[in-house]
């Protein structure tokens, strides 16, 4: 099974300059967004949608340069991922992701990503690619749960923090993202396992390679 790895910082988190609109009920929600490419390969890439309480719909943000764009364009099909494997979501979004395992759904949707908690397979309903940020409205067709969410823990999500930091190399200093990675930094040594540990100096060392 061939694998495409994306490391597009338009598609973690919330565009520094533009932050993505959104109704008092709704929230992004981090996870991994996996497409099929024209050769078939499928790509990963780190995605923010914005989504409300019942996961009904997803709005999406990639940039039009991103490959996610170009295969929901063509296709109109995905799959998104909640995990509370950080290191696999802080690697996706420094394009340092291993080929994960994978399952297969369906004939056209793509792959699941097998160690996800949650997957959520959606269509395509409108795309708007007239600004640089793509917005892509999408319902959910189906869905389901791999395995339980552990739960919720500081240096989780200290780490999902400094990943999206890391995706603002280039928007902002290497100086800058440091500095703001320290108090994480912190939150990661008080609470966090050797799989948080780890992922966290990942991210400083990519940061830091960055200089």
């Amino acid at each position: 099974m061939r694998l495409q790895k994306q490391h597009d910082p338009a598609q973690f988190g919330t565009n520094v300059n533009a932050p993505a609109s959104r109704s008092a009920d709704q929230l992004i929600l981090e996870g991994i967004v996996t497409t099929t490419c024209l050769d078939g390969s499928t790509n990963i890439a780190p995605m923010g949608p914005v989504v409300d309480r019942t996961m009904n719909h997803l709005r999406l943000r990639p940039f039009q340069t991103s490959t996610t764009y170009q295969n929901l364009k063509r296709g109109g099909h995905g799959i998104f991922h909640v995990t509370d494997n950080v290191e696999m979501l802080a690697a996706a979004a420094i394009g340092k992701l291993e080929t994960p395992e994978l399952q297969p759904y369906g004939e056209s949707h793509g792959n699941i990503i097998t160690d996800a908690c949650r997957w959520y397979a959606f269509e395509v309903d409108k795309l708007d690619g007239s600004n640089e940020r793509v917005e892509i409205d999408c319902r959910v067709v189906d869905c389901g749960e791999l395995r339980p969410f552990l739960g919720l823990n500081r240096a989780m999500h200290a780490v999902v923090e400094a990943a999206i930091l890391a995706t603002r190399v280039g928007l902002l200093s290497v100086d800058q993202i440091q500095d703001q990675l320290e108090p994480l930094a912190t939150i990661v040594d008080k609470t966090a396992s050797k799989r948080e540990r780890g992922a966290f100096q990942m991210i400083r060392n990519f940061v830091e390679n960055q200089s």
